[in-house]
């Protein structure tokens, strides 16, 4: 069984990983002609991501998910609700953290901003931002307060802040709430939200209320940003990205810098969860000495698919998007750079991580009758809307950011009360979903490498802010597919009616 079991991992990882590579060599041929070792360290690179993606889902399965199940079932049982808010806030920050997006994100942030803002007070910020409203998220599901209105009321807050905020944070504000919930978060948040809301006694609610946390913790990020900066005061920023393709002949050399560091960045991405496992373990679960270290086996393979993972992604694949938008992005006909920006950010959802446990949670929850091609294809398509989307904004001038929010926001926030209300919180929590890993690398340097190239973008507003864009669009996509699933079950009660 175990063999099985590794197999269907992997061919997992193999199947999301896949359709990059096919692309990236497609063009490699025709479009943008690439280095040979850059080839060859993006096929490495894509082994190794394919490697630790299935080491990195079994630890998911064996120790992540259970942890936060557990962790979530014993915050619910104490029925003490100070005990949930106060377990919410430190859970929150512990997780927000350590996700590899966030950092990724908040060194980016310190870059460009020639360090006005430290990249360590957006960690921090963020992470409280997030912890608070997982409390409130907890809060939530404890007192049935419904998921559409208490997003109205949170977006509500939000766009009031918008309006105080200045141009530059609202990009990294936005991509924030994507960047939070990754790999980690997703899938811990996921399960704790199942292991609150099994403790209601309504069977019908609990499977509504074990989405939707996800998308409540990303709200968090994108006002704790917004307070930032409009009580930091910071406005006159020199927009400096150190962009250099690399045109590192050696095939070795990326991969021995970045060990040490990714290691380091891996190790301290699963700590977080080893304290609250250890925390939880002393007091509350006290496990025998078998299960216990089945749990520590899980965050062993959790951390090794990870390193594996972030090493692939960061030495074989980063380069290639950018230098890939950079050339796209140079030719007079822009309509490539579009419709190819289109199929990546199609294809790269398929090698999310979080997508996995969000698709394959979707189905348990509901028992199969969301199916998770469906929902697989509806994130496609709205990612590859996204990534197209910010392409035209970089090729068109007067375009910005807040176009796109603004009504796409309007727009979710009115569809929710229409759709099942099951389809809210799943689409909400697609949207943090869908910016992992893979996204806040290869698409971010693929936009970052076109904004380069385009006469008049601007690195800092147009290279950021495609996060943001990235999650949006799913919430659209995912709540279409809502509709037309509720129009299918009326039809279904009509029929059983009449019948």
């Amino acid at each position: 069984g175990n063999y099985e079991y590794l197999y269907t991992k992997f061919k997992e990882a193999l199947f999301s990983i896949f359709p990059i590579t096919a692309i990236v060599m497609v063009l490699n041929f025709t479009l943008t002609p690439l280095e040979i070792p850059l080839i060859i360290r993006f096929i490495i690179g894509a082994f190794l991501i394919i490697v630790g993606l299935s080491i990195f889902l079994i630890g998911v399965d064996i120790a992540i998910t259970p942890l936060g199940s557990q962790v979530g079932a014993t915050f619910a049982k104490s029925n003490k609700i100070w005990i949930v808010i106060i377990g919410g806030l430190i859970v929150g920050f512990f997780i927000s953290i350590a996700e590899p997006g966030l950092i990724i994100l908040a060194d980016q942030v310190g870059i460009v901003t020639s360090g006005q803002i430290s990249s360590i007070s957006i960690l921090g910020i963020v992470s409280i931002g997030l912890a608070i409203m997982l409390a409130a998220g907890f809060v939530r599901i404890l007192f049935n307060i419904s998921l559409h209105k208490m997003l109205t009321v949170l977006y509500g807050v939000v766009f009031i802040l918008a309006l105080f905020t200045p141009v530059e944070f609202l990009t990294i504000a936005f991509d924030a709430s994507g960047a939070t919930t990754g790999i980690l978060a997703v899938p811990f948040i996921l399960a704790l939200a199942v292991g609150i809301s099994s403790m209601k006694k309504d069977s019908k609610a609990s499977e509504r209320d074990s989405f939707g946390l996800v998308a409540i913790a990303s709200v968090g990020a994108i006002m704790s940003v917004m307070l930032l900066s409009i009580f930091s005061g910071t406005r006159d920023f020199s927009a400096k990205l150190e962009f250099n393709i690399t045109e590192s002949k050696s095939i070795i050399d990326p991969f021995i810098e970045n060990i040490p560091i990714l290691f380091k960045e891996g190790f301290f991405t699963i700590l977080p969860l080893l304290i609250i496992f250890f925390f939880f373990q002393k007091f509350y679960f006290k496990m025998n000495k078998k299960s216990m270290m089945k749990m520590i086996k899980g965050f062993i393979y959790a951390f090794i698919g990870l390193f594996l993972f972030l090493v692939g992604v960061n030495t074989g694949f980063m380069d290639i998007g950018a230098i890939i938008g950079y050339t796209l992005a140079s030719y007079d006909n822009k309509t490539y750079v579009i419709i190819i920006a289109f199929i990546l950010g199609f294809v790269t959802i398929l090698a999310e991580p979080a997508v996995y446990v969000l698709t394959h949670q979707i189905e348990n929850v509901t028992s199969g009758y969301v199916r998770r091609r469906a929902i697989l294809v509806a994130l496609a398509i709205g990612v590859g809307i996204a990534v197209a989307l910010s392409m035209i904004r970089i090729i068109i001038p007067g375009l910005q950011l807040w176009h796109y929010l603004l009504p796409g926001y309007i727009i979710s926030i009115l569809m929710s009360y229409f759709i099942p209300k099951l389809f809210v919180g799943i689409a909400f929590d697609a949207g943090g979903v869908a910016t992992g890993p893979m996204t806040t690398t290869f698409i971010l340097a693929f936009t970052q490498g076109a904004a380069e190239a385009v006469e008049g973008a601007n690195i800092l507003t147009d290279g950021f802010g495609m996060i943001a864009t990235v999650a949006m669009t799913p919430i659209i996509t995912l709540q279409i597919l809502g509709l037309i699933f509720g129009m299918k079950l009326k039809k279904k009660g009509e029929q059983k009616n009449e019948e």
